[in-house]
């Protein structure tokens, strides 16, 4: 017989313990979310309703803002419950869906914006072939297979916690759950799944990155070699906002899983900006830079306008 006592659940410490402060936070993180969801939701609804809005890219951004819109899903709406809460409490079981959901979701993000890295490099590099490179086919191939390695990545990490004994007082210094937070809860021997989420995000991320990188290289090469301002500058500005959001997500990512798990203030941080704050800036950092974005959602306004006036 083993000598502890199963925990059943978990507690979120979130993000603070003042009950003012959490009223505070909690009207922040209302206003966050409804601008995550009206605004993917905007980007998704133009994307539908303009036919000039039909090439790879807004295939793409399309599958991005309605990522975005299940990453906030996952974490927000548990976040808000419990900044009202006075028990800020998950059940173990709750707790590793919403961690695997975080990564699967997390993991398809990265891909497709690896994806979206290689559709500009085809269409800046080689417009002439830019039809028969990015078939719709092809496209639809990138989406399905950037949505399949990462729910499989995920669904490795989520096989080996579910073996996990729980036995420490369950408390998460976060909002949400995530794999590397289980770990110090664990009275199980974790260094297999600490092996495992380590090179599986080393593999995830390096691959993704790497093809960032070759992308926006030959990205570069071809626009400094433009001797049309013009076309420079309308290449820089095609390419801006993906690079972007490219940036903030793998940037706050990539610390986070690389640092380790002590439950201080950077950690939560990072973790905001990658699956709160990036999911509410893409729309936005998408529309305001990409005038066809934003003479459509004119457009879709003007009719609603028509159609309720």
């Amino acid at each position: 017989m083993r000598n502890f006592s199963v925990v059943s659940e978990f507690i979120l410490l979130g993000l603070s313990a003042d009950a003012q402060v959490q009223a505070v936070l909690f009207v922040v993180f209302l206003v966050i979310y409804a601008l995550t969801l009206t605004g993917n939701s905007m980007i998704l609804l133009v994307i539908k309703a303009d036919v000039r809005l039909r090439s790879p890219m807004y295939f793409f951004l399309g599958h991005l803002s309605f990522l975005d819109l299940l990453y906030s899903s996952v974490s927000m709406p548990k976040m808000l419950e419990n900044l009202l809460s006075e028990r800020k409490t998950i059940p173990v079981k709750g707790c590793l869906a919403q961690a695997f959901f975080v990564f699967a979701i997390g993991g398809t993000e990265a891909l497709l914006l690896a994806v979206m890295a290689y559709d500009r490099y085809a269409a800046i590099c080689h417009p002439l072939l830019y039809g028969q490179m990015m078939s719709d086919r092809f496209c639809q191939g990138l989406v399905w297979g950037s949505w399949s390695l990462a729910i499989l990545n995920s669904l490795i990490n989520a096989l080996l916690a579910v073996n996990l004994d729980f036995c420490h007082y369950g408390a998460i210094h976060n909002y949400n759950c995530e794999f590397p937070s289980l770990f110090p809860l664990s009275c199980s021997d974790v260094s297999t799944n600490v092996a495992a989420i380590l090179w599986t995000f080393v593999i995830h991320a390096s691959g993704t990155f790497l093809l960032v990188v070759c992308s926006y290289g030959c990205i570069f090469s071809t626009i400094l070699n433009m001797s049309s301002t013009r076309g420079r500058s309308k290449a820089f500005s095609t390419c801006s906002s993906h690079l972007t959001v490219v940036m903030l997500y793998f940037g706050s990512a990539c610390l986070r899983y690389v640092m380790s798990t002590s439950g201080s203030p950077v950690e939560t941080f990072f973790s905001l900006q990658y699956s709160v704050i990036t999911p509410m800036l893409n729309p936005f950092i998408y529309s305001l830079k990409n005038k066809e974005v934003k003479a459509a959602v004119r457009k879709l306004l003007a009719r609603c306008c028509q159609h309720f006036g």
